[in-house]
C-alpha cells in the first residue's frame, strides 16, 4: 500500500489520495452535493463524522483540489459481535472528472485501510458492475443480509480469509446515523 499522500493508481496520474483533514469539509461537501444533486449524502457525511468511530474518510486529491471522497464507517453483524466490518457510503467524484479512475483509487486505497486497521468484511449497498472489479460479491454467498430491502445484486460484500473464517449468516445493520438526524 502507498503511504497516505502518495499517487496510488496508474489509471488517475496526478491523483493523490490521502486522510481528510479538517479543511477539506466544505470541499467534501462541495463534490458531494454536486456528485448526488442533493444535500441527502453530505449530511449523511456529517452525522457519521460526528457519530462513528471508527470513521475512514479519504480524498482524492489533483492539482491541489480535492476531486473524489470516500468514507468507511462501522456497520455490525447481528450475532457476531466480534466481527469488524466497516460499510462504503458514500463515494463521490466530481462529475466532471468521473471515469478517470478517481473512484477506483479511492474504493483500493480505502480497502487496504480497511484491512490495516483489522475489518474481516467491507459492505456495500451499489452498482453489481463496479464494484466486484475490487472483490465483491453478493453478500448473500457469506450468509449476510442488507437490514434494508434491496436485490441481493446490490447488497455486496467483502471478506478477507474467508476459507479460514467461520459462516457469518446474519443481518447487517448500519449504523444509526444512517436512518437520519
Amino acid at each position: 500500500m502507498a503511504p497516505p499522500g502518495h499517487p496510488i493508481d496508474p489509471g488517475a496520474p496526478g491523483l493523490v489520495v490521502r486522510d481528510e483533514r479538517s479543511e477539506d469539509k466544505p470541499a467534501i461537501h462541495r463534490v458531494t452535493l454536486a456528485a448526488f444533486g442533493t444535500a441527502e449524502e453530505a449530511d449523511l457525511i456529517e452525522r457519521l463524522r460526528r457519530d462513528a468511530h471508527p470513521l475512514l474518510s479519504l480524498v482524492g486529491e489533483s492539482a491541489g483540489a480535492v476531486v473524489g471522497h470516500i468514507l468507511f464507517s462501522p456497520v455490525t453483524i447481528l450475532g457476531h459481535p466480534g466481527i469488524q466490518a466497516m460499510g462504503l457510503a458514500p463515494m463521490s467524484v466530481l462529475p466532471g472528472r468521473q471515469r478517470q479512475g478517481i473512484g477506483s483509487a479511492l474504493v483500493r486505497a480505502g480497502l487496504e485501510r480497511c484491512r490495516a486497521i483489522g475489518a474481516e468484511v467491507v459492505v456495500v449497498l451499489g452498482h453489481p458492475a463496479y464494484y466486484p472489479r475490487f472483490g465483491f460479491v453478493p453478500a448473500s454467498r457469506f450468509g449476510l443480509r442488507s437490514e434494508y430491502d434491496v436485490p441481493d445484486d446490490v447488497f455486496l460484500a467483502l471478506r478477507w480469509c474467508a476459507g479460514e473464517a467461520a459462516p457469518l449468516a446474519g443481518t447487517v445493520r448500519y449504523h444509526a446515523a444512517f436512518a437520519g438526524p
